[in-house]
């Protein structure tokens, strides 16, 4: 019973969800990364200077940029990478770093003051993972605690940007916590020794990220890589979905 209130509680609140089905997506999904072809990568500052048209040139459809972390902290690079991703033609799209010592709704908040509400943007990410060496806050919270902290998150950039947040998760977290939960969002799974499938209980992806070790021109050193799940033409329906809906037309 409880198993089923947690599920209920965390489909979200505003917007349909964007099922395959209902888009009419072909469900494309394979054990190989080279059959996928939309492939993408998610920077930080860590990344350094970025040249996007290289990166772009190279294969690079989109990216997921770090945007802000807990309640106070920005990337040093978000600014940056947002503006030359754009001018690039790269989709582009921002994600925040999950803090287990601060209120969703706070987290969510500062969010909304630090990234621009662009309709043509790729849906928000919430990025959720344990945080062992962190200095400030080691905390594993218990199911109950997390889904609704993060369920307050989701629900108030949902509100703010008109379009449902994406949840990425690795594999320890989704195991420990999040198997069943949020059966209305859409998952980004990282994966990085075996196929999504193989290792995730109950769950299916959008994006899957299958090394941290990449390699694109453009980059200095590594960076992480991810493929889209689906063909091209997936990405445009995706793509024109997620755009109706940020500008409130689905």
């Amino acid at each position: 019973m409880a198993a089923v209130v947690i599920a209920a509680f965390a489909a979200g609140c505003t917007s349909t969800s964007m099922d395959a089905r209902n888009l009419g997506l072909t469900e494309f999904h394979s054990a190989s990364v080279y059959d996928y072809p939309v492939h993408g990568i998610d920077v930080a500052k860590y990344q350094g200077p970025i040249d996007w048209d290289r990166a772009k040139k190279a294969g690079i459809a989109f990216a997921y940029l770090k945007a802000t972390e807990g309640g106070d902290r920005v990337d040093d690079r978000f600014a940056e990478n947002w503006a030359a991703a754009g001018r690039a033609g790269v989709a582009r799209g921002a994600y925040h770093f999950f803090y287990f010592c601060r209120p969703g709704k706070e987290q969510a908040d500062w969010f909304i003051r630090n990234v621009p509400r662009d309709p043509d943007a790729l849906p928000p990410v919430l990025d959720v993972e344990w945080t062992p060496d962190s200095p400030t806050c080691t905390r594993r919270p218990p199911r109950d605690e997390l889904v609704r902290e993060m369920k307050d998150f989701l629900d108030t950039v949902e509100r703010h940007y008109g379009v449902r947040p994406i949840i990425y998760v690795p594999i320890d977290v989704h195991r420990e916590r999040l198997v069943g939960a949020f059966p209305g969002h859409e998952f980004w799974l990282r994966a990085v020794k075996d196929f999504p499938a193989n290792v995730y209980e109950e769950r299916d992806f959008r994006f899957w990220q299958w090394t941290g070790t990449g390699t694109v021109p453009g980059i200095g050193g590594e960076v992480d890589r991810n493929v889209f799940a689906g063909s091209k033409s997936d990405w445009a329906k995706w793509r024109a979905a997620t755009r109706a809906r940020a500008r409130g037309w689905g």
